[in-house]
C-alpha cells in the first residue's frame, strides 16, 4: 500500500480518490444534558474508506445518523455530494436515496422474502419496474453470495446472512456513500467474517464508506484513514498504519491496548 502521510490518507492500489463527497464542518449534539458529539469535522473524499473507532459512548453512531440526517445537528453543517443538509429547502429524502446505510439489526421486512425486501424502495423511491428491480436484487444477491436464498424469508436466515440481505438492499439502491453503524456487532462471532468480506469487497471496488466498527482487522486491511473518537471529539486521524503501529495521543494508545493483544 501506498502511505500518503502528508495527509492521513493511505489508498489502496490502482485506487484514486476523487473530491469531498462529505463535508462535515465543526457538528455538535446535545441529548438534554449530554454532549454526544463535539466540535466533529471531517471531509471524505469520494472512493475513500474512513473507518471510525473508540469506546462506546463516544459518538460514533451519532455522527453516522447525522451524515444520513437520522439526527440532526445541534450546530454546526453537514454538505452531501455537495448538498447543505440542514438548509430548509433541501430534501431529504433525495439525498438519503443516494446514501446506503446498514445498521446493527438488519431492519429487514419479515413478511417479505429477501428477494422483495430488496426490490421494495427500488420500486417505490427508484422508480424501477418489477422485473428491473429483480434483476438487480439478484445481481447484488451475487454479489454478497448469497442468491440461492432469494426465496427465503429472513426468519430462514442465519445473522450473517440477514445482514449481507440488507448490504445487498441497499446496494440495490446505486448509493453513492455506504454507511456501517457496527453492523458486525450483533452477529455470532462464526458470522463477522463473512459480512467483513462483502464489506472488503466493496472497499477494493471504490465504494465511498464511513464505516463505525469495533473490527480493527477490518480497519487495518479496508480503511484510508481512520478516525479515533473519545467523548464527542476526534482525538486523532490518521492512516491505518500510523494509528495502529504510532500512535500520537496517549488516550489512543490507552484505547488500542485495550482492544488489541500484541
Amino acid at each position: 500500500m501506498h502511505d500518503n502521510s502528508s495527509d492521513g490518507v493511505q489508498t489502496r492500489p490502482g485506487h484514486v480518490l476523487g473530491d469531498d463527497i462529505i463535508v462535515i464542518k465543526n457538528i455538535y449534539k446535545v441529548f438534554g444534558n449530554v454532549m454526544a458529539v463535539c466540535g466533529f469535522s471531517l471531509n471524505v473524499r469520494q472512493g475513500e474508506v474512513v473507518v471510525v473507532v473508540g469506546p462506546s459512548g463516544s459518538g460514533k453512531s451519532t455522527v453516522l445518523r447525522c451524515i444520513n440526517h437520522l439526527e440532526v445537528p445541534t450546530e454546526g453543517a453537514i454538505y452531501v455530494d455537495g448538498i447543505h443538509l440542514e438548509d430548509e429547502k433541501t430534501n431529504i429524502n433525495a439525498v438519503r436515496a443516494e446514501v446506503g446505510m446498514v445498521f446493527q439489526q438488519f431492519n429487514l421486512f419479515g413478511h417479505l422474502s429477501v428477494l422483495e425486501n430488496i426490490t421494495l424502495a427500488q420500486r417505490l423511491v427508484r422508480k424501477r419496474t418489477t422485473q428491473e428491480a429483480e434483476r438487480v436484487a439478484m445481481e447484488q444477491l451475487e454479489r454478497v453470495g448469497i442468491p440461492e436464498k432469494a426465496r427465503a424469508f429472513p426468519r430462514q436466515l442465519s445473522g450473517g446472512q440477514q445482514q449481507r440481505v440488507a448490504i445487498a438492499r441497499s446496494l440495490a439502491m446505486n448509493p453513492k456513500i455506504m454507511l456501517f453503524d457496527e453492523p458486525t456487532s450483533a452477529l455470532d462471532p462464526e458470522m463477522i467474517k463473512e459480512v467483513l468480506d462483502v464489506m472488503l469487497d466493496l472497499a477494493r471496488g471504490g465504494m465511498t464508506m464511513v464505516v463505525v466498527t469495533h473490527e480493527m482487522g477490518f480497519a487495518r486491511s479496508a480503511a484510508d484513514r481512520v478516525v479515533f473518537m473519545d467523548q464527542g471529539c476526534v482525538v486523532e486521524t490518521a492512516s491505518p498504519r500510523t494509528l495502529f503501529n504510532d500512535p500520537q495521543h496517549e488516550r489512543t494508545k490507552l484505547f488500542l491496548s485495550k482492544i488489541i493483544s500484541h
